[in-house]
C-alpha cells in the first residue's frame, strides 16, 4: 500500500512539473509554490525614504546597526568607497524587510514609519555636542544662532547617496514630499541629518523637495507686515506633514518642528522661532506640492494661478 502511495505521489509530481515550467516552481519547507499565475494588481508597500546620520564613525556605526536593537536598509561609508568605478554602499537589510531605523515616528498622518519606509544611514559625526546640548543651546539664547559645528558631508558620499536614492525612489514610486529627514518624522527627539546635509543639492539631482525662490519672495512680501499667528503656523506645519497638535502656543513641540523645518530649508538659522521667511518657505512648499492644504489656512491664502505644478 505504501509503495503504491509513493508511486502515486511521484507520478503526481512528475505530472505537475510536466505541466508547469520548472523555473516557476519554488520548493519551501513541506510544500511547493507555483508562480505561474502572477497578479499585476499590486504596488510597493514602501512610501517613504528616511535619511539619517549615524553620529559615529564607520566601525561603531556598523557595529550598532548590525546589533540586536537598531538597523537600517543601507549605510553610506566614510570615507566613501568606489568599486570598479562605481560608488559603493552597504546593504544591511533587504528592502522587503522592516528595518528598525525610524522608531516612534509620523508623517502626513501615517505612524510607525518603519512599516512603510526604507532607511539610509549616512556615516557622519553630526554636531560637536549631544542632542540635549544642542537643544539647550537653542533654548538658552533664542535671539542668536549658537556656534555649533556640524560635520560636513563629502561630495563623494553625496554622489553615492544620489545614485542610491534615485534608484529606490524610482522602484517604489516614492513621492518627492515623502523623502524625509529623521528629524522630520520625529522632531521632538531627533535632529539628523542636521543643517549641514545638502537637501538643495539632492533636489537639484531630482530627489525630494525645495521651495521655489520666486514663490518664497512672493509670500515673504505678504508676511512682512504680519506673520501668520501661531495656530495658523501649526496648522500649516501639520498640513505639510509634521506630527503637531494645534495648541495656539509656541510650545516645545512647536519649536522642535520649526527647528526641524528650518534645519532642512534654512540651515543658516534653525532657532525654532516663527518668522516671515519660515512662513514664506512653508507656504511656497504647500502651494507647489500640497495645494489642497492651503484652503484651510485663510486668511493667509489667496488664489495663485501662477503657482508651479508639483514635481
Amino acid at each position: 500500500m505504501w509503495r503504491s502511495l509513493t508511486v502515486l505521489v511521484a507520478a503526481s509530481l512528475l505530472l505537475l512539473t510536466g505541466c508547469t515550467a520548472p523555473s516557476m516552481l519554488e520548493r519551501r519547507h513541506g510544500y511547493l509554490v507555483d508562480h505561474t499565475h502572477g497578479a499585476p494588481s499590486h504596488t510597493s508597500r514602501v512610501r517613504h525614504l528616511v535619511i539619517h546620520y549615524t553620529s559615529s564613525d564607520e566601525a561603531r556605526s556598523l557595529a550598532t546597526l548590525t546589533g540586536p536593537h537598531v538597523s537600517a536598509h543601507y549605510v553610506l561609508p566614510l570615507p566613501a568607497r568606489r568599486h570598479d568605478g562605481e560608488p559603493l554602499v552597504y546593504q544591511l537589510v533587504d528592502e522587503s524587510r522592516r528595518a528598525w531605523h525610524a522608531g516612534a515616528s509620523a508623517w502626513r498622518g501615517r505612524t510607525n514609519l518603519n512599516d512603510t519606509s526604507i532607511g539610509i544611514e549616512v556615516v557622519n559625526l553630526g554636531p560637536d555636542r549631544s542632542f540635549a546640548e544642542v537643544e539647550a543651546a537653542l533654548e538658552a539664547a533664542p535671539e542668536v544662532v549658537p556656534a555649533i559645528h556640524w560635520a560636513p558631508y563629502p561630495e563623494a558620499q553625496i554622489e553615492a547617496l544620489i545614485a542610491l536614492a534615485r534608484d529606490i525612489i524610482a522602484r517604489h514610486g516614492i513621492r518627492p514630499s515623502d523623502v524625509v529627514a529623521h528629524s522630520d518624522i520625529a522632531p521632538t527627539r531627533k535632529i539628523d541629518p542636521g543643517p549641514a546635509f545638502p537637501w538643495q543639492r539632492l533636489y537639484a539631482a531630482g530627489i525630494g523637495v525645495w521651495p521655489e525662490a520666486a514663490r518664497v519672495a512672493h509670500y515673504r512680501a505678504r508676511f512682512a507686515a504680519a506673520t501668520p499667528d501661531t495656530a495658523t503656523m501649526q496648522r500649516a506645519l501639520a498640513a505639510w506633514g509634521y506630527p503637531l497638535e494645534v495648541s495656539g502656543e509656541l510650545d516645545a513641540p512647536t519649536r522642535a518642528v520649526l527647528r526641524a523645518f528650518q534645519m532642512r530649508f534654512r540651515p543658516a538659522d534653525y532657532r525654532g522661532r516663527p518668522d516671515a521667511e519660515t512662513a514664506a518657505m512653508l507656504w511656497a512648499l504647500l502651494e507647489r506640492y500640497h495645494p489642497e492644504a492651503l484652503e484651510a489656512l485663510t486668511p493667509y491664502t489667496e488664489a495663485s494661478p501662477e503657482a508651479a505644478p508639483g514635481r
